[in-house]
């Protein structure tokens, strides 16, 4: 395969996002500078369907014309709370007011006609975190309602819909953080649970999501020091390797939650090192800066210089080929 140059297999690993609605130099520079796997949108980035569509197409067009694999593009469209297409896209009131199958089913089935007609290829939902009753759960107003068995229920209908109709996936955020009360967004919030509490509920959701195909699991930036004392989980080799790839004998993609929360206190360089070791596919950098040049030069470094490393690299540019192939084979 000609990607997989170290500069090429680093790049493929990193999702980032970018100022503006048009496409511009600093699209140009995460395609063809860091040769990204793919890039995220955010409100800053949408004004209409058609300018969507627009900016998707020409950043699709730019990587084919450099011999680059096709991108990621990738969206949080969970509705409610944290939906980044509003009108006259459809708005839905979010996860909380989802009852039934057939509403999910609605919700997954028209969010990926119209992310598909903007040119966008992953959803990074739903949310299958447990948001415990009688509990101020950070997740409370994006969760869905009920237990572990019927967040599973509900999530796996919108992971189905949303693939069926050509949309990839992302369960999040492993290994659950319902129980949390604290915003990864502005802290380390520290998960002090069980394992065994963990299997018996928190869990359930992200198995019933890698038995329903799902495309990604995205990790939490949450630490669980009683599943490993000295890295969270979207930095853990212990539950983004042996949870998720053993435990759950996930094959799919796995992904970083956006690594400029303030809840990743390390530097950029002891993060690659650790999403390196972890075996985790996409790290992703959600706001411009120099956090995109000091990670791909640190993994293009690592990748270069840790044999072992770059093993792991290729497989993981294997499952991130196969993603592609898979939901983006017009593209290749």
């Amino acid at each position: 395969m000609h990607w997989e140059n170290p500069e090429t297999l680093a790049g493929q690993r990193l999702m980032l996002g970018f100022e503006g609605t048009r496409f511009n130099r600093d699209v140009e520079e995460i395609i063809d500078r860091f040769k990204a796997g793919g890039i995220i949108l955010f409100r800053q980035n949408i004004e209409s369907p058609d300018q969507v569509a627009r900016l998707c197409s020409q950043a699709r067009e730019f990587a084919a014309s450099l011999g680059l694999p096709p991108l990621f593009i990738a969206v949080d469209q969970e509705g409610g709370t944290v939906a980044r297409l509003r009108a006259p896209f459809t708005e839905f009131p979010g996860n909380p007011f989802i009852r039934t199958e057939q509403e999910a089913e609605q919700f997954a089935r028209i969010t990926a006609q119209e992310l598909k007609g903007a040119g966008i290829n992953m959803n990074l939902a739903p949310v299958m975190d447990v948001a415990p009753k009688g509990l101020d759960s950070i997740m409370k107003d994006r969760a869905f309602p009920g237990d572990a068995q019927r967040v599973s229920l509900l999530g796996c209908r919108v992971i189905k819909t949303l693939q069926e109709n050509g949309i990839m996936a992302v369960a999040k955020h492993f290994p659950g953080i319902g129980r949390t009360i604290k915003d990864s967004h502005h802290f380390l919030p520290v998960l002090d649970i069980d394992p065994e509490t963990l299997e018996e509920a928190d869990i359930i959701p992200f198995a019933a999501a890698k038995k329903a195909g799902v495309s990604g699991i995205m990790l939490s930036h949450i630490s669980y020091p009683r599943l490993d004392d000295q890295w969270q989980a979207s930095l853990s080799p212990v539950i983004a390797g042996e949870m998720v790839r053993k435990g759950l004998g996930y094959s799919g993609l796995t992904l970083t939650d956006d690594l400029d929360m303030k809840a990743i206190s390390h530097d950029m360089e002891t993060c690659v090192h650790q999403i390196l070791r972890a075996g985790i596919d996409l790290a992703l950098i959600c706001h411009q800066g120099p956090n995109m040049e000091i990670a791909f030069n640190e993994m293009v470094r690592l990748l270069e210089t840790d044999e072992k490393l770059y093993s792991a690299g290729r497989e993981s540019l294997d499952r991130i080929m196969a993603a592609k192939k898979k939901y983006l084979s017009e593209l290749f």
